[in-house]
């Protein structure tokens, strides 16, 4: 077995009385796309700073790459990609130049850069906007343009955080599709994002983190058969009959979620479920069952919904 590609114990990181990540730990394997999963604030961006060598921690221990992000952080840098929650791309250059204009930041030579510049506007879908300004580009191609300069160096490591944040779906599918090539490549990801569909898409394993803790980890699937059951049946009320009808719940299924909005049954047979809420007279505006999400997940672990 190799060694994981990230190793952290007991890492924290506070600022002055805040504390932003409470003593986590975690290990990420070479070749895998890894998640870390949560709300706004709880703490996921903090601890990508951290293993990109960019903000020191506190406490506890953390290795990428074998290096130590405190004192090789310019060694460990030329070895990473990094996506940024917000593009940071020079909008009045071109695709081309800001693709040459990076490389040339790893003292990569010229022509090494251009032919790289080739495979990654191919691997991007971007070949036929090479001499585009940026700032004429679409969100969606913007993203795929920062993926694609996080690459010129050939990375071990490729950090994305938040990386389909403001897309719209069409632009969100596209750019998983990017990076499950990527994966079958053998890049390691790691990622973080609040969407829950992107990490059942991409991650192979992930930590759900909620107040600076991690609160869970495993694969997607793995995580969804330990904390939720096989199916959900959700029901939606009018509004002045929900709370009235809360009592009539007990029992009816596994476990029983209400929300403001709606009422969640966790069963393993949605069909049973759904008979015996007819059977007591429960007469909900729409009925909708579904398979078990991370969301649920989330839900059960936290007590709350997921984007603050």
């Amino acid at each position: 077995m190799t060694e994981p590609l990230v190793v952290a114990r007991s890492l924290t990181k506070r600022f002055g009385d805040f504390t932003a990540v409470d003593s986590v730990d975690f290990t990420v394997d070479r070749g895998e796309a890894f998640g870390f999963l949560g709300p706004n604030g709880a703490g996921k961006t903090s601890t990508m700073k951290m293993i990109g060598a960019v903000s020191p921690i506190t406490e506890g221990g953390l290795t990428v790459l074998g290096l130590d992000p405190m004192s090789d952080g310019p060694a460990l840098r030329a070895r990473l990609g990094v996506v940024p929650q917000e593009d940071n791309l020079d909008t009045e250059l071109t695709v081309a130049e800001n693709l040459m204009m990076y490389g040339r930041y790893f003292d990569l030579p010229r022509t090494l850069i251009r032919d790289r510049i080739d495979e990654l506007l191919d691997f991007a879908q971007l070949t036929d906007r090479r001499d585009a300004i940026v700032d004429d580009l679409s969100g969606g191609m913007k993203r795929r343009l920062t993926i694609a300069r996080a690459l010129i160096n050939e990375p071990d490591v490729l950090l994305l955080d938040e990386p389909t944040t403001g897309l719209d779906p069409q632009a969100r599918h596209a750019l998983w599709d990017r990076l499950y090539r990527l994966k079958k490549r053998g890049v390691t990801l790691i990622i973080t994002t609040h969407y829950m569909d992107e990490a059942e898409q991409l991650c192979d394993r992930l930590v759900v983190m909620d107040k600076a803790k991690i609160v869970a980890e495993g694969a997607p699937l793995d995580l969804i058969r330990a904390h939720s059951t096989r199916e959900v049946v959700e029901l939606r009320f009018a509004i002045d009959e929900q709370e009235e009808s809360e009592h009539a719940f007990e029992g009816v299924a596994k476990g029983i979620e209400v929300l403001p909005d709606r009422v969640l049954l966790y069963t393993d047979d949605a069909d049973d479920t759904v008979g015996e809420v007819h059977d007591r007279g429960l007469g909900p505006e729409t009925l909708l069952v579904r398979r078990a999400t991370l969301e649920d997940v989330f839900l059960r672990l936290t007590g709350r919904t997921l984007i603050d």
